[in-house]
């Protein structure tokens, strides 16, 4: 069973940074994308970014310049680092992969989310 675990969320002031972790864990030997999505209350679900396996990456227009995403093939993991954070970014942040090759049962097309971590932006 796949397992995402999520880091790094909190309170931060208009212009400062942030630094998301999340680790997949669950006899993972590779993992085809892993992205960021975020939710803020009231609106939908929204792709942040995405980092594929073979290097390519994807960003929402509103974080172009400011976000970077990043991962570790090794170690499944994937990081979002959030810099000149605005009050508009602030919402539930969750990691969220899709299409695994498992150990033991081969590919797995399927999406995985996370629990979720909580982006605040405030003076």
């Amino acid at each position: 069973q796949v397992q995402l675990v999520e880091s790094g969320g909190g309170l931060v002031q208009p212009g400062g940074s942030l630094r998301l972790s999340c680790a997949a864990s669950g006899s993972i030997s590779m993992i085809n994308v892993m992205g960021w999505y975020r939710q803020a209350p009231g609106r939908e679900r929204e792709l942040v970014a995405a980092h594929t396996r073979t290097g390519s990456t994807n960003y929402a227009d509103s974080v172009k310049g400011r976000f970077t995403i990043s991962r570790d093939n090794a170690k499944n993991t994937v990081s979002l680092q959030m810099d000149s954070l605005k009050s508009e970014d602030p919402a539930v942040y969750y990691c969220n992969v899709v299409g695994i090759w498992n150990d033991d049962r081969g590919f797995d097309p399927r999406g995985y989310w996370g629990q979720g971590t909580q982006v605040t932006v405030s003076s």
